[in-house]
């Protein structure tokens, strides 16, 4: 190993009127407050809630100083850039998400002055029976029909409502209007933002009332981002045995995140080979984590964020863990599958996989 090792990253507990309990309660997260807790940002360089290490003798730097610091240990080779480039969150929608969406990188630039949008995708942990999101504007709607049926919160005339099943992914691109919730648990990865534009007419963080101009000015913006041909779906993602009771599952996949999840039986340890830094999550009951002369456990719904040049981890069984990551789509995600057997169709079903930033047709005025 190099000098930079697994890091411990403080998180920060987003207290939004939809969340409640079952971070802590169902999937066992320790260390964040006994109140109502919709969001924990495990891995953030995001203005405001950047993380920063908390193990080891980087203890107290930002996430921001070690990127800046060590970029290709941290990134691995190649990599240049000003802060880290993926977001991950635990996600606790026991209540309904707001209608809203996040701008694409052009809307981004062009309307809000950031240097990135925000795509992001939903891995399902948990979901009750009969749970479903909004995702995506259903075919034919107008813009002007988008916007009538929003001033009137007349959210299912206009989007689409999809089941929602633990164990599945959807990639939503920048531009797409969504939702989820009540009685959701997920995963959420996405590019290093808060950007975001709201149909509602109550505040996400303390359910207080939008005044008339207000809500007409958000509609505005948001009808300026949006993306009425962006529909994406659920997927069950793309399963590769690795050894005998080691499964790999690559969850979405694309220009700027990857997501897999890997589950291991107990008689067999999960070994995991990268050349980019990996954000580990862990999904199950507490595992030991292996890189080098490095081992610690890592607990429930905790993260790690372990750098490019450790190279690889042994994590041993029972396991079922998550690593999200800026891939190198063909080393990273098409070479493993094709070599799998899998064909672009499917591969692409991921994401989009087969290269480029996702699709702006269609986008409103």
């Amino acid at each position: 190993m190099s000098g930079l090792y697994p890091l411990r990253l403080s998180v920060t507990a987003k207290p939004l009127v939809f969340g409640g309990h079952a971070l802590a309660r169902r999937l066992g997260k320790s260390g964040i407050p006994d109140w109502s807790v919709a969001e924990t940002w495990e891995c953030s360089d995001v203005p405001g809630a950047k993380s920063a290490v908390v193990n080891g003798p980087l203890a107290g730097r930002s996430l921001r100083q070690v990127v800046t610091e060590h970029p290709a240990e941290l990134m691995g080779a190649g990599w240049s850039g000003d802060r880290f480039p993926v977001l991950t969150k635990f996600i606790d929608a026991s209540g309904t998400l707001p209608v809203h969406l996040h701008a694409d990188d052009e809307a981004a630039r062009r309307l809000e002055g950031q240097s990135n949008g925000k795509t992001e995708a939903w891995h399902i942990l948990e979901a009750a029976p009969g749970a479903t999101a909004l995702c995506g504007v259903k075919k034919g709607v107008t813009s002007d029909r988008l916007r009538a049926a929003l001033e009137a919160q007349d959210f299912d005339a206009v989007l689409r409502r999809l089941p929602v099943r633990a164990g599945e992914t959807v990639y939503v691109p920048g531009g797409t209007p969504h939702s989820f919730g009540p009685d959701t648990l997920v995963y959420e990865i996405e590019q290093t933002s808060d950007i975001q534009q709201h149909a509602m007419r109550w505040n996400m963080e303390d359910g207080s009332p939008v005044g008339d101009a207000e809500f007409a000015a958000n509609l505005d913006m948001l009808m300026r981002q949006a993306d009425l041909a962006s529909r994406p779906d659920f997927t069950p993602g793309l399963r590769i045995p690795v050894g005998d009771g080691v499964e790999r599952v690559f969850l979405c996949a694309g220009p700027y995140f990857a997501l897999e999840r890997w589950r291991a039986a107990a008689e067999e340890p999960l070994r995991h080979s990268f050349a980019t830094a990996q954000i580990l999550s862990n999904a199950g009951a507490p595992v030991r984590v292996r890189t080098g002369g490095w081992s610690e456990e890592l607990g429930r719904a905790e993260t790690l964020l372990v750098p490019a040049s450790c190279g690889d981890v042994e994590i041993g069984g029972p396991a079922d863990v998550l690593f999200g990551y800026l891939p190198d789509l063909d080393r990273d995600v098409r070479g493993p599958l094709l070599d799998a057997g899998f064909p672009r169709r499917l591969i692409d079903s991921l994401g989009p996989a087969g290269g480029g930033a996702p699709g702006r047709a269609g986008r409103g005025p």
